[in-house]
């Protein structure tokens, strides 16, 4: 049987030519959405738009780990989602590792020391020894405590049930929230957008943390409750925030967070969608595919990842 199938990404020609490249048995590919394509591979956003006109649709792979368009109530789940994993792990790594180590090594006070002909030569930090708490342990959250472990830091990991990872000095689950968060050096969130994980940072919880720490948001944005961060960072509650993903995307012009000093905003570019990644990704999952086998990284329309 032939497959067909429509990349719906910026990318769009890079990852055709890699696909092609592969030589995969029974695929032609599409140039826009028809009746006759079962496979896409591409944005959730734009696959979404495309939904309606996919009536023969099968399997839809993201190129992203987020697939909220697609959770829609409305829109339709009369196929397979699978979204991407396993390669965003390393490059969130470096991104959380980079702003724990520019807070400890107070790298933004030179850079404006410099900028003042001020010669700042107070003792930095280390990150040794510093306890670090991750809200969501998947692949991703299993990375970056690899990664801190490296630093010989203590690593907490709040789930909902996993404790696959073996670098997670202590596991919290269901209403240990609070017990994972007090006296914690450094918070990150990496948790899926779910009705359980909306607000999960509220006031109770950046309450619980103390004045020295950090808070890192690489998950959703939904996650935050923003008006209490504001009120947080404002009133020095807490050391500061480095955020990349926010409730609303791009953040609108009049936010507060924009006029936050001790707040790093970086715009929802944390871990990009490589297109070699993402292409490793598909070509394994077209290959179970094409021989009739259960496919990796299928997304629960409920759960919602």
């Amino acid at each position: 049987m032939m497959h067909k199938l429509l990349i719906l990404a910026q990318d769009g020609n890079k990852y055709r030519a890699l696909i092609e490249e592969a030589r995969l048995d029974h695929l032609e590919f599409a140039t826009q959405p028809a009746a006759d394509v079962d496979i896409v591979l591409g944005e959730p956003s734009l696959i979404k738009v495309a939904l309606e006109s996919l009536s023969a649709l099968s399997w839809a792979q993201s190129i992203w780990a987020g697939v909220e368009p697609l959770l829609d109530p409305a829109a339709r789940r009369d196929y397979i989602l699978t979204n991407a994993r396993g390669v965003f792990g390393k490059l969130m790594s470096e991104y959380i590792v980079g702003y724990l180590l520019a807070h400890e090594r107070k790298m933004f006070q030179r850079i404006e020391a410099q900028k003042n002909k001020h010669w700042e030569d107070s003792d930095t930090g280390t990150l040794r020894g510093k306890m670090i708490g991750l809200l969501g342990v998947g692949s991703i959250g299993a990375e970056v405590a690899r990664t801190a472990k490296f630093f010989g830091m203590t690593v907490r990991g709040y789930t909902i049930s996993s404790e696959a990872s073996t670098h997670v000095d202590m596991y919290y689950h269901g209403n240990d929230l609070l017990k994972f968060s007090t006296g914690l050096d450094y918070l990150v969130n990496i948790l899926p957008n779910t009705n359980e994980t909306r607000k999960i940072i509220n006031a109770n919880l950046l309450n619980s943390l103390p004045p020295h720490a950090l808070f890192i948001n690489v998950g959703r944005g939904s996650a935050v409750d923003e008006s209490t961060l504001t009120e947080a960072l404002n009133h020095n509650r807490i050391a500061g925030a480095v955020l990349d993903v926010f409730e609303q995307e791009p953040l609108p012009k009049d936010h507060p967070f924009w006029t936050i000093p001790n707040l790093r905003m970086t715009f929802h570019t944390a871990a990009p969608s490589l297109a070699e990644d993402i292409t490793k990704l598909f070509i394994e999952n077209y290959r179970l595919f094409n021989e009739g086998k259960s496919l990796k990284y299928q997304v629960d329309f409920k759960r919602g990842y």
